[in-house]
């Protein structure tokens, strides 16, 4: 029978066995804790707010991830975006405000790459995430940084009156991330200092600009808005010319009374030119001079108080005898000439209203046409009796409403004036005048809401009266003896009534 117990050579073996398995086991236990690096991007990523963000991820060397744990974390590895874990996504593991909203990209998995897609970033998203890989015996992670930006809306401008003797003109944007820059500037490009500025944040985290400007010389008619994102170093601009109508005008007794003393001025230098050349002649002459230069001066403020006190006169006459029912029973169908319109008028298919749009239509320049004044007359016309109608003005701040002779001006700027054969009121800003030289302040508080306009022909008067409480307001008087028609200056929108 055969002894079945070890050889002295088996039992030399057994250390060497010993040996191989442990070697083995190590091996084993190394290819399993094989190390890798997690690669993020070296810069930050930028993302448009409302846009996708894909924040990039992978393995180096590239291995297979679908067996690990693939997690990406806001600031704190509890704080989930996205978790990827068994093969799945575990969507139930991420914090409330990235749910439904993230995507994770698979189709490098094999490779270990893993990108992550957010999808509607808002302003909140920005900041530092975390992406973390982790095998049964091994893990790593990378840091990146989101910055999130916002490109808002195209500036709006608009005027809002008069203020500090110039008109106020407003930019208005909204959506901005980060707060933006607001800068006006004129056609040569150079800034302009505004009055007003007010850049906030929203609710949403966005940014709201509201800046204004006050434009008091012609020089600067042409201006524009501009609002920059800083981080995106990409702006948006709008343009707005500003008529000279919109401009104070320089009232005609400030002219009167320049060109007086003026005239006094030059009178007085040509005095002290001809005393200087007869400075040898005898005292009396000198004085005699004096005496002429004294009187004309006297003669000119005669003059200029007669001319004042005619003014006034005429001013002072009113149609108070003429009664309400008297002048509305006088009422006709007025409706509007497209044909003289401004290009930038655009008037209904009725012919009853018109509105000022800011940029001109493409439309035929005819000679009847107002090219610069924003302007348009009625189709009818009147050489004699007596007519009646009415204008609504609503809450407009900028209008004119009257007659106008048919060989009115329609080419260049025109003063609204009996001179130019115009006999009109208007608003400009809180003011109402009656549009003669120079210009009369209206006892009006509020907007009337609408102007009714009274022509009595043979008697050469045109007034305006107040519907709302049946008054007139003011009466031009002249002497008629062409076409007149329904004159309308048009910023904000006016209807006509019978």
């Amino acid at each position: 029978m055969e002894d079945s117990s070890m050889s002295p050579g088996s039992v030399r073996s057994l250390p060497l066995l010993a040996f191989t398995i442990s070697l083995l086991s190590l091996h084993v236990h190394r290819l399993d804790s094989v190390s890798f690096k997690v690669i993020g991007p070296g810069s930050p990523i930028r993302a448009l707010v409302g846009e996708d963000a894909l924040l990039p991820c992978h393995l180096s060397p590239s291995m297979s991830a679908e067996s690990m744990e693939v997690r990406w974390f806001r600031s704190m590895f509890s704080a989930v975006v996205h978790l990827y874990r068994d093969g799945r996504d575990q969507d139930g593991q991420q914090i409330a405000p990235y749910r439904s909203r993230t995507n994770l990209l698979k189709d490098g998995i094999a490779n270990g790459n893993i990108s992550l897609r957010i999808h509607n970033i808002t302003h909140s998203d920005e900041g530092t995430y975390g992406c973390h890989f982790q095998s049964p015996t091994f893990y790593e992670e990378a840091a990146l940084e989101l910055e999130v930006a916002g490109l808002g809306s195209t500036p709006h401008l608009s005027v809002d009156g008069y203020r500090d003797g110039g008109i106020l003109v407003v930019c208005e944007s909204a959506g901005w991330y980060p707060e933006p820059q607001v800068l006006w500037r004129d056609l040569s490009g150079q800034r302009l200092a505004p009055v007003m500025e007010k850049i906030s944040q929203q609710a949403d985290g966005l940014f709201d600009a509201h800046i204004a400007a006050v434009i008091r010389d012609a020089s600067n008619q042409n201006l524009s808005c501009s609002v920059l994102n800083p981080r995106l170093g990409q702006e948006r601009t709008a343009t707005m010319h500003i008529a000279d109508v919109f401009l104070p005008r320089t009232s005609p007794c400030k002219v009167a009374l320049s060109v007086t003393l003026a005239g006094v001025l030059f009178l007085s230098l040509l005095a002290s030119y001809c005393i200087w050349k007869q400075h040898r002649a005898k005292d009396a002459q000198q004085a005699e001079l004096k005496k002429q230069i004294q009187n004309l001066q006297s003669e000119l403020e005669k003059e200029r108080e007669i001319l004042r006190a005619e003014l006034e006169n005429e001013r002072g006459k009113s149609l108070a005898e003429l009664g309400w029912s008297k002048v509305s029973k006088n009422a006709v169908n007025v409706i509007l000439d497209p044909d003289t319109a401004h290009p930038s008028l655009v008037v209904s298919e009725n012919r009853r209203s018109a509105k000022w749009r800011g940029l001109q239509q493409d439309i035929p320049d005819n000679p009847e046409r107002f090219d610069s004044e924003t302007c348009v007359l009625g189709l009818e016309g009147f050489t004699s009796g007596r007519h009646y109608w009415e204008v609504e003005v609503g809450g407009g701040r900028t209008w004119a409403v009257g007659v106008a002779g048919d060989s009115v001006r329609r080419k260049g700027w025109i003063s609204f004036s009996p001179e130019e054969r115009i006999w009109a009121v208007d608003q400009c800003g809180s003011h109402y005048r009656a549009r003669t030289s120079p210009e009369t302040l209206l006892p009006l508080t509020g907007s009337p809401g609408k102007i009714g306009v009274y022509l009595d022909y043979e008697q050469g008067l045109v007034s305006f009266y107040h519907p709302g409480i049946e008054a007139p307001i003011y009466t031009f008087t002249s002497c008629f003896t062409w076409q007149l028609h329904p004159f309308f200056w048009v910023y904000s929108p006016i209807t006509l009534f019978p």
